[in-house]
């Protein structure tokens, strides 16, 4: 198989899409897209989210320390694209998007009610990396929809249809292949009756 081999640049897809909900101190709220987002650490619970000082969004993270995450859906995949080309300085994207507010438990900013998950965030540090700058932050609460809860209590989020985004284009999630450790899990062999 060929390879070719190109300048560096960021090609660690996919990724979450997800809509960050802000607010600033005097309480105008705006969301923004971010595909750079990730796990941290488990123990505190921490994320980060990698932002351009220029957007409309940035100053509100800078000026509050707070944020929350919205997990995206294949429902929301419209509203998605839209709060990452749209300006907030612009645009309600609330009103334009019909996303409905929600006030969240720890932090200012609002959540997005039709996410299956809201993760409230509390910056910690802020990394100025280039083009993006980080935003580390501590997750202070998270809200799950009781939609994807199974009989047993189990959260079900795979039942949510999440978006992810590839290179540009937003994709469903595919069928499941395994499930973590199934590579080393011992087979179960059926007994024979005699």
């Amino acid at each position: 198989m060929a390879k070719q081999i190109w300048k560096p640049g960021n090609m660690l897809y996919p990724l979450p899409a997800v809509m960050v909900s802000v607010s600033d101190k005097a309480g105008k709220d705006n969301i923004i897209t971010v595909a750079w987002a990730g796990t941290v650490c488990t123990n505190p619970p921490m994320v980060s989210i990698s932002v351009r000082p220029e957007r409309y969004s940035y100053h509100m993270i800078k000026e509050t320390g707070e944020f929350v995450i919205n997990l995206t859906t294949e429902k929301l995949a419209f509203a998605t694209d839209y709060c990452g080309v749209k300006s907030g300085r612009d645009v309600d994207k609330f009103k334009e998007m019909h996303l409905t507010k929600e006030k969240a438990k720890e932090v200012q900013a609002p959540l997005i009610l039709e996410s299956p998950v809201n993760i409230e965030c509390r910056v910690r540090e802020c990394r100025e990396l280039g083009s993006h700058h980080m935003f580390l932050a501590e997750v202070v609460a998270v809200h799950v929809d009781e939609t994807y809860m199974d009989e047993k209590g189990k959260f079900d989020l795979n039942a949510a249809g999440l978006l992810a985004y590839s290179h540009g284009e937003y994709f469903s999630l595919g069928k499941k292949l395994g499930k973590f450790g199934y590579s080393i899990q011992k087979k179960k062999t059926k007994k024979k009756r005699l």
